[in-house]
């Protein structure tokens, strides 16, 4: 028995109960230990009996048999809290699992417990009224980010192997950069939801955070493929892991734009996206061109249309429920409250077409952008958002302009990481066209070979 959770990803932990070097209750026992003496706060609930039961009766010829996989707060498992980390739902409890739950059911998973998300999934912060902070491993005072924060903190942190997450507006990207974790959003549709989902923005998808590029394609060949209680999903596309390392990217033409025309960027941090950029350009072959990118900012029409979700959900609880909510939350709904009528929508479709027509122009010209993850490196895990970045005024608007166009547009994004600035983890993003994930991951795949990145972060378990 060993006293530390799997130091490696997921695919070597697999691999090892194959080969019979380790054992499921083993790796289970622990990570539950290690969950206990844990700082990080990543985790809101704990299924220990039912997940004893799995690991015991594991098959490990599965996918993921065996693998101890904690569920993010905000998707739903039968059984367990549905609270959306927040107060006003503080015991609500799921009366079912959520398609991508089923299917890691399925793999042979060991889903044991929720990691901590921002209420809603709604900002780029992991501090709820319900739960508190949760830190980043990389140093403790420190946010890792949102809304996939607990499932971030807890890949990095020694804690799993892989979690799941998603990504509405940078919820998967966001955390991987600020962790150095990668960090996958797909093609909208690509992974289904629901059951029971709300259609609304149709930003948001679900995803996993991880510490390698291959468990990350082994994610999307379990749980991608249509499904009907999701209309907008896509059909399945096998062979993501298999196909790993076999597309010729020579020639593909990428602009590198750190800031994508939209952000406000610390010169630290795009000066190494630049620099590993232009790096990873040359190992993979690509055309860098000079075309320009100026995408259209519109963080504001993106979080209107977003609150329209979470007042449905708040239902008659509203507003009565104001003072349990987080204070962005509840500003965000006041101002929504006041804002979203008739005119407002009209606004929110031509922002969306203005910003839908620049990417796709922008795809007919490269096949790839590079770009930041992050304006800065991770914030105090406490907050508040940040309005700067140096000595310059950003606004709220700032801490989404490198990811929401591609939860607008529904493209498929990957955040990679290159390294630390002040000693903390930054990704590079790399934003490619519609269902042009295997080319993400091939990308992701020159980088971790070439320059390979720390699976846990210093200190963490290992």
């Amino acid at each position: 028995m060993t006293d530390q959770p799997w130091a490696g990803d997921a695919c070597s932990l697999v691999d090892a109960y194959r080969r019979g070097d380790h054992s499921p209750v083993d790796e289970l026992d622990a990570t539950l230990a290690a969950i206990d003496g844990s700082e990080l706060n990543a985790f809101a609930f704990l299924d220990v009996d039912s997940a004893l039961a799995a690991a015991r009766d594991a098959d490990v010829s599965q996918p993921f048999g065996g693998v101890p996989i904690p569920i993010k707060e905000t998707d739903s498992v039968a059984g367990w809290p549905d609270t959306e980390g927040s107060l006003a739902f503080k015991d609500r409890i799921s009366d079912h699992d959520s398609i991508a739950v089923t299917r890691l059911r399925t793999a042979g998973a060991v889903l044991f417990g929720q990691t901590t998300a921002s209420e809603f999934a709604g900002i780029n912060l992991t501090c709820t009224k319900l739960h508190g902070a949760t830190h980043n491993p990389w140093g403790l005072d420190r946010t890792p980010g949102g809304s996939s924060g607990g499932a971030a903190a807890a890949v990095a942190g020694g804690l799993v192997t892989i979690a799941s997450g998603g990504d509405g507006g940078g919820s998967i990207r966001i955390p991987a950069g600020f962790t150095g974790t990668v960090g996958l959003k797909n093609t909208y549709g690509r992974i289904p939801k629901g059951p029971g989902n709300y259609l609304g923005n149709v930003t948001a998808v679900p995803g996993c955070l991880s510490r390698s590029v291959r468990d990350t394609a082994r994610w999307l060949d379990v749980t991608n493929g249509f499904h009907p209680r999701d209309p907008l999903s896509l059909p399945r596309v096998d062979g993501w892991e298999a196909g790993l390392g076999t597309y010729d990217l020579r020639a593909k033409r990428v602009a590198i734009a750190p800031d994508l025309g939209a952000a406000v960027l610390h010169p630290d941090l795009a000066a190494a996206v630049q620099e590993h950029g232009e790096l990873l350009a040359r190992a993979a072959g690509l055309q860098v061109v000079d075309h320009p990118v100026k995408l259209p900012e519109l963080s504001y029409e993106w979080a209107l249309a977003g609150l329209s979700e979470i007042r449905h959900d708040l239902g008659d609880l509203y507003p009565d429920c104001a003072d349990d909510l987080t204070p962005e939350i509840a500003f965000g709904l006041k101002i929504a409250q006041k804002a979203y009528d008739l005119g407002a929508r009209v606004r929110i479709e031509a922002s969306r077409i203005a910003l839908n027509e620049a990417m796709a122009d922008l795809f007919d010209h490269v096949d790839f952008v590079i770009a930041s993850s992050n304006p800065d490196v991770a914030f105090n895990a406490d907050g508040p958002l940040p309005n700067r970045v140096g000595d310059v005024d950003t606004g709220p608007g700032n801490n989404g302009a490198l990811t929401i166009p591609s939860n607008t547009y529904g493209n498929p994004a990957i955040s990679i990481p290159i390294g630390a600035v002040g000693g903390l983890p930054i990704g590079l993003q790399v934003l490619a066209p519609h269902h042009r994930e295997a080319w993400l991951l091939d990308l992701a795949l020159v980088v971790e070979r070439e320059r390979p990145w720390p699976l846990v972060a210093p200190g963490a378990p290992r």
